[in-house]
């Protein structure tokens, strides 16, 4: 069980997609105005990760290294269509909403690069374990860009889960008459809230690595 605990701390904070290796920013920075877009988008890409992590992982005794890349991007548009056929068919306004940046998973490099990193070269399990972590991951922290940027720019949590849940209602967190803060829900507020969560992960790494360190011995008498 090892191995999975690493692959789960890795993915979700040592290595994590968006604030360790500041991948994927397109998505991050466009889609994250609230918690329901930004946790749908989350969970589609782990969907995506997770499969095609395992299907490449299953495949890759079959697949030819001279070939490998256009053949991992193969698999990886087949399962985005079909996650955004889906969408399409059970959640349709919620598929409109999200627009183009479903079919642009194809293209997210981390996809890509979990698969050429990890599942060419793992077992189908921790493949498919490595893959479902990092799109949680991703998710996490645009579910947190999400429920800051809309609170401040609209003052509330959960808008638009009636896309979801068709009698649910957002909570109005502020009074209705806050008039909202316009950089909150532009893609530049995206970039400055991102830039202070990556500060605080270095901070609290920074504070670990110091903690970690053998404390000075005396100098012999």
């Amino acid at each position: 069980m090892g191995i999975y605990r690493d692959i789960a701390v890795s993915s979700l904070w040592k290595q994590n997609p968006i604030l360790g290796q500041v991948l994927g920013l397109c998505p991050t920075l466009a889609i994250t105005t609230s918690l329901i877009n930004s946790f749908s988008l989350g969970l589609a890409t782990a969907l995506v990760m997770s499969l095609s992590n395992f299907t490449v992982s299953a495949l890759r005794a079959f697949i030819p290294f001279e070939v490998r890349i256009p053949i991992f991007i193969l698999i990886i548009a087949a399962l985005v269509t079909v996650v955004d056929l889906a969408m399409n068919a059970w959640l349709h306004d919620l598929y409109l909403v999200l627009g183009i940046f479903i079919p642009l998973i194809v293209t997210n490099c981390i996809v890509l690069a979990r698969v050429e990193a990890f599942a060419a070269k793992n077992a189908v399990l921790a493949s498919t374990w490595d893959g479902f972590m990092m799109g949680i991951g991703l998710t996490a922290v645009l579910s947190v860009l999400g429920i800051v940027r809309e609170f401040i720019g609209q003052g509330t949590l959960l808008s638009g889960i009636e896309m979801i849940i068709p009698d649910a209602q957002a909570i109005q967190i502020l009074p209705e008459d806050y008039p909202g803060f316009l950089i909150g829900i532009l893609p530049p507020g995206a970039f400055f809230i991102l830039g202070l969560l990556m500060a605080a992960r270095n901070w609290i790494e920074h504070r670990a690595s110091e903690r970690a360190k053998p404390l000075p011995q005396p100098a012999p008498a």
